[in-house]
């Protein structure tokens, strides 16, 4: 009879295991409840590649009294199956609105795996990141997921947000309010930032990333992104911050190693400005300030970047 209980009780570890959302060396991926009734499954804080098969945001549920609200939920179809199949472990409740937070592929492309199981949610974003999406936006990141993760093939039917919001904006969506927070370029030009009001909970998007950074394109504004977490590190602190990429935390946990190293960024600028130097030529000395960064994901491949696109911002302010 133990033998016959043994063997049941292995079985049904194997068949949770087989069922859970794994991601190779990354280990199991699933929910967990961060403050309240705001559940976050955080993704690895890496590039998209094949092992991580293109999964590497923060998608979070949030439990209203009848439903859920989806924000961010994943970079692929196929990801997004399988976080659904997670986000039925938290509640069997449906999930009838989405937020994404910017024109990055790699946080909304699940959309259409929700809206599939889902057929009548709404999925809200800035006017301009529906604009620029449908404009070829989409298009670009498929391209570049595709490539980097393989995971994509035979999904490129995007599911786009159809309801515009804006600065300021106040949604009550079940019994959950929501308050919308848009800057004028920071990260991108098509960001939200959300605050739950309930559980005093802010989603910043890619505005703020730990233990990995990401890129900023045409545009966006590395002064623009200094600025902004400046501006919520004087604002009244809430219970929980949560990055596009990366651990959520308290507010001077989660903010101030990405705000240090935009800063140091911006300095080091400044300095090649001055001194009639270009980036690269500043850049031994900036790495001196950031060896905490060395084992951020991109740091090797960004930094430069970085450096770059903030000499330019300081040369167009120099030029006015």
């Amino acid at each position: 009879m133990k033998k016959v209980l043994l063997s049941v009780v292995v079985a049904g570890v194997l068949s949770i295991s087989a069922n859970a959302f794994t991601l190779g060396k990354y280990g199991e991926m699933k929910f967990e409840q961060a403050n309240q009734n705001v559940y976050i499954m955080h993704g690895p804080a890496v590039n998209p590649s094949v092992e991580n098969e293109g999964f590497m945001n923060n998608p979070a549920i949030i439990e209203g009294k009848n439903s859920l609200i989806m924000i961010d939920p994943g970079g692929n179809y196929n990801v997004g199956k399988k976080i659904l199949a997670e986000v039925g472990k938290i509640s069997k409740k449906p999930i009838v609105a989405i937020i994404d937070t910017h024109k990055h592929g790699d946080h909304w492309f699940a959309n259409k795996a929700v809206a599939e199981k889902y057929p009548d949610v709404k999925i809200y974003a800035l006017q301009k990141m529906i604009d620029v999406s449908k404009a070829g936006e989409a298009e670009k990141w498929y391209n570049i997921l595709e490539r980097l993760s393989k995971n994509l093939e035979g999904t490129k039917e995007f599911e786009f947000p159809t309801i515009s919001i804006k600065n300021g904006d106040k949604l009550q969506i079940d019994d959950q309010t929501f308050y919308i927070h848009s800057p004028k370029r920071a990260h991108t030009d098509t960001d939200v930032l959300i605050v739950h009001a309930q559980s005093k909970t802010l989603f910043l998007g890619d505005n703020l990333m730990k233990n990995r950074l990401g890129g900023f394109d045409e545009s966006s504004s590395i002064m623009g992104n200094i600025k902004l977490l400046e501006e919520i590190k004087k604002a009244p602190e809430l219970k929980l911050y949560v990055p596009g990429h990366g651990p959520s935390g308290k507010m001077n946990e989660t903010i101030d190693p990405f705000l240090y190293y935009m800063e140091t960024v911006l300095v080091g600028a400044k300095v090649a400005l001055d001194e009639d130097m270009e980036a690269y030529e500043v850049k031994p000395i900036v790495v001196e300030k950031l060896q905490d960064y060395l084992k951020w994901d991109e740091f090797s491949g960004q930094l430069g970047k970085h450096l770059q696109k903030a000499l330019g911002e300081l040369e167009a302010l120099d030029s006015e």
